[in-house]
């Protein structure tokens, strides 16, 4: 039979004790439940090497396939892109635009050159006379030579006759070239001297206009630029005498001696393009028989030609000979050098 019981209450002073105890009882029992979980939680599970280098090159192959992918992609971009330029080509070079470029620019290095040579061309087109050339026999240096003294003859029988052409007009023509002497007048009008002359100019023309009356040689003036303008003085007096029922002629032999000859006159009497052609005021010709034809169709219809020939030209033509007035100037031997290096 078990042992008795004792059923009998504490005391309050052994009830304190005992609830220690067991509190302590307790307490030693969570602490010993409480350690093995705590070192469970703290465990963590480490992959082993061989885990981490096969994640390591499963990450690199799906990196290098995508930049493959990305690769090819731009390449085939890349291919159209040139696939496309070259039908852009191929469509404007067989395209009118595309043509009148590569044109444009290869005529564009050549466009002064042609300019000056269309205007050239121009100037020799105004000069052609559309009917049939004659038939001209040049004669032998004998049968020129006996024309020349012949020709010198007669001059010297008529020439008191001749110098008496301008004597009605002395008075005019003198008035013109004392006025050359003074200050130019650059906004004088259309065929009037917009330069001034020196006394040994006015001396020519005198000699020109007075002895010789209108007909003859005279000694060049040192250059071309300077025979025109002696030439401009002649032809402001001339137009002041007849008008419009004279024409100039002038004989230069080369297209670079008339584009001298026609900006000198231009700037000298006011002229512009329209003046110069075969239906104007001045005509500028590089052959002596043109020149010679042209004066014969204007003596015709009752017009008074003036012929300028200019001191590059070795010969004066004999048929040059009958008209009233021509002038011609004689180049001295270092103007005659310098024309023939130019030649050269």
């Amino acid at each position: 039979m078990p042992d008795e019981i004792d059923l009998t209450p504490l005391s309050n002073s052994e009830q304190p004790d005992q609830v220690s105890s067991l509190n302590s009882t307790e307490g030693e029992s969570n602490n010993s439940t409480a350690e093995p979980v705590l070192e469970a939680s703290n465990t963590v599970v480490q992959p082993t090497p061989q885990e981490s280098t096969a994640a390591s090159e499963a990450l690199i192959s799906l990196a290098l396939q995508e930049l493959r992918g990305r690769r090819d992609a731009l390449q085939h971009e890349i291919k159209s892109l040139n696939q496309r330029k070259s039908q852009l080509e191929k469509d404007i070079a067989g395209s009118f635009a595309g043509q009148s470029d590569a044109i444009a620019r290869r005529v564009k290095g050549f466009q002064e050159y042609l300019s000056g040579a269309l205007q050239g061309m121009a100037q020799s087109v105004e000069q052609l006379e559309l009917v049939a050339q004659p038939v001209m026999v040049q004669p032998s240096p004998l049968d020129q030579q006996a024309a020349v003294e012949h020709e010198a003859e007669s001059a010297e029988d008529q020439t008191p006759a001749i110098a008496d052409t301008f004597r009605p007009d002395e008075a005019l023509i003198r008035s013109n070239l004392e006025r050359f002497l003074e200050q130019p007048d650059f906004y004088a009008d259309p065929w009037k001297l917009r330069r001034s002359l020196d006394n040994s100019d006015t001396t020519l023309l005198k000699d020109w206009f007075f002895n010789q009356g209108g007909r003859g040689a005279q000694s060049s003036r040192g250059s071309r630029t300077r025979n025109v303008l002696v030439s401009s003085a002649l032809i402001a007096i001339l137009s002041d005498l007849y008008g419009d029922r004279f024409q100039t002629l002038v004989l230069a032999g080369q297209p670079e001696r008339l584009g001298e000859w026609r900006r000198g006159l231009q700037d000298a009497l006011g002229l512009g393009r329209e003046d110069f052609g075969p239906n104007s005021g001045i005509v500028l010709f590089e052959r002596g028989d043109a020149l010679v034809e042209r004066a014969d169709r204007l003596e015709e219809r009752g017009e008074l030609p003036l012929i300028v020939i200019d001191a590059a030209e070795r010969f004066v033509d004999i048929p040059v000979l009958q008209f009233p007035l021509w002038l011609a100037f004689a180049a001295s031997p270092g103007e005659t050098y310098e024309d023939d290096n130019e030649l050269l």
